[in-house]
C-alpha cells in the first residue's frame, strides 16, 4: 500500500476544491477518478492539472474491473467518495440518475474497495480508510428548534436524500459486516467558489448579474446552515487524521439563514460590486415561485464531534458571501462556459414542465459588460 488517496468526483464542487487544497498542503500523491458528468468541470482544476503528484483518470465508480485496475495500480491508502448526484430539484425530475449512481454506484465502490482492502497485509488493513461524504439531507426536517446529531433518526424526504441515505447504510453494513474501515460524514448545505449554477447561491448571483428573476421557493422562509467549502474540505482532512473507523461526522458552518434572507444579502452584494448595473437594486427581481414539493423545513446540525477532532469553521457567512460573490464577478469565463452545457439555468423539480406549466430562468443572453 502506498501513500496515494484516491478521490472519486474530485471534479465536481466540493471534490475539486478538496484536489486543489490538498494539493497545495499535502506532499502525499493524490488521483482523482472522475465519470465528467454536467456538473464535473476539469476547468476547476486548472491550478492543479500540472502538479507533479496529480492524476486524473476518468471512469466509472460502478465499473467494477475500472476501479479494480486503478486500485490495483495506486495502491492508496484511502479512498474519499464525493461521486453522487446531488440536486434536490434534479431528483424529483430524473430519480433513476440518482439511484444508480448514489446507491448502485456507492455499492459497487464499495465492493470493489472491499475486495482490494481485504487482501492487505494486516497493518495496511488497519491504516486503510474509505471515507463516504454525505448530506444532512438524509436526517429530513426540523422544526424550528433543535439540530441534528449523528445518532437523528434517518427520514429522508427527496429522491436525492433517499438515495444518499441508502448509500450511507451500505457503507455503515460493510464496517459491520466485512470489517471495511468506513466513515460517513454529513455536511450542511455548501457554498463558494466553482459551484455548479444549479444551486441556489451561484444561480442568484448570475440571475442577479444579468437581471433575470430571482427565484424563492414558497414564502423563502426555509432555513439552512451554510457551510463554506473550504472549511467543509479542511474538516475531511481532520477526519482523515483523527477520526475513528465506523464513526459518522456532522460538519456544519453554525451559519443558519432563511432563504429569502440570504438572497437579500446576495443581492445587496451585487449591488455593492457592481454598482452600474443598470437593475438596481438587484431585490426588485425577487420572485417568489411555487414550492418545491417535499421541501424540507430547516436543517442544522450539531458538529460538536468533529469539534472534539480540533477542527470548526472558520468562514462567517458575511465574509463568505462576499467572497463567493466576488468570484461569479471576475470569472465570467467560468460560468458562460458551463452555461455552454445542457443546463440552461431553468428552474428543475416543479412537477409541472411535463406539462409546460412551471417558470422558467433561461440562460442569460449576453455577456455582462459591468465589472
Amino acid at each position: 500500500m502506498n501513500n496515494v488517496l484516491i478521490v472519486t468526483g474530485g471534479a465536481g464542487f466540493i471534490g475539486s476544491c478538496f484536489v486543489r487544497r490538498w494539493l497545495t498542503h499535502n506532499k502525499s500523491p493524490l488521483v482523482n477518478l472522475d465519470k465528467l458528468t454536467y456538473a464535473g468541470n476539469l476547468k476547476s482544476l486548472t491550478s492543479v492539472a500540472n502538479h507533479p503528484l496529480y492524476t486524473f483518470v476518468q471512469g466509472d465508480i460502478g465499473d467494477f474491473q475500472f476501479v479494480r485496475n486503478l486500485l490495483a495500480e495506486h495502491q492508496p491508502w484511502a479512498v474519499i467518495n464525493f461521486a453522487a448526484e446531488s440536486n434536490v430539484d434534479r431528483s424529483i425530475d430524473q430519480p433513476a440518475d440518482f439511484l444508480e449512481t448514489n446507491v448502485v454506484g456507492a455499492f459497487r465502490l464499495l465492493e470493489t474497495v472491499h475486495d482490494y482492502w481485504k487482501v492487505l497485509s494486516d497493518s495496511s488493513k488497519n491504516d486503510f480508510r474509505f471515507v463516504q461524504i454525505s448530506t444532512d439531507e438524509v436526517y429530513g426536517s426540523l422544526p424550528p428548534q433543535g439540530r441534528f446529531c449523528e445518532s437523528s433518526r434517518y427520514q429522508p424526504n427527496s429522491p436525492y436524500s433517499a438515495s444518499k441515505a441508502a448509500g450511507d447504510h451500505f457503507v455503515r453494513s460493510y464496517y459491520r459486516t466485512f470489517g471495511l474501515p468506513t466513515i460517513i460524514t454529513h455536511c450542511s448545505n455548501n457554498y463558494g467558489a466553482y459551484q455548479f449554477p444549479e444551486k441556489l447561491i451561484p444561480l442568484m448571483i448570475l440571475n442577479a448579474l444579468q437581471a433575470r428573476p430571482l427565484p424563492v421557493y414558497g414564502d423563502g422562509k426555509h432555513v439552512r446552515d451554510w457551510l463554506y467549502v473550504e472549511d467543509h474540505c479542511q474538516a475531511l482532512e481532520c477526519i482523515l487524521d483523527h477520526g475513528s473507523v465506523g464513526e459518522s461526522y456532522n460538519i456544519g458552518g453554525d451559519c443558519e439563514v432563511a432563504n429569502v434572507d440570504l438572497v437579500e444579502m446576495i443581492c445587496d452584494l451585487v449591488d455593492q460590486l457592481c454598482p452600474r448595473l443598470p437593475h438596481s437594486p438587484c431585490r426588485s427581481l425577487i420572485n417568489h415561485v411555487l414550492d418545491r414539493p417535499g421541501h424540507d423545513r430547516r436543517y442544522s446540525v450539531d458538529a460538536s464531534k468533529i469539534r472534539h477532532l480540533g477542527w470548526q469553521p472558520k468562514m462567517d457567512l458575511a465574509t463568505g458571501l462576499q467572497h463567493t460573490v466576488k468570484w461569479y464577478v471576475n470569472n465570467e469565463a467560468w460560468w458562460e462556459d458551463v452555461a455552454k452545457g445542457k443546463y440552461q439555468f431553468e428552474r428543475l423539480g416543479s412537477l409541472r414542465q411535463k406539462n409546460g406549466l412551471d417558470q422558467t430562468f433561461p440562460l442569460p443572453g449576453s455577456s455582462r459588460r459591468d465589472k
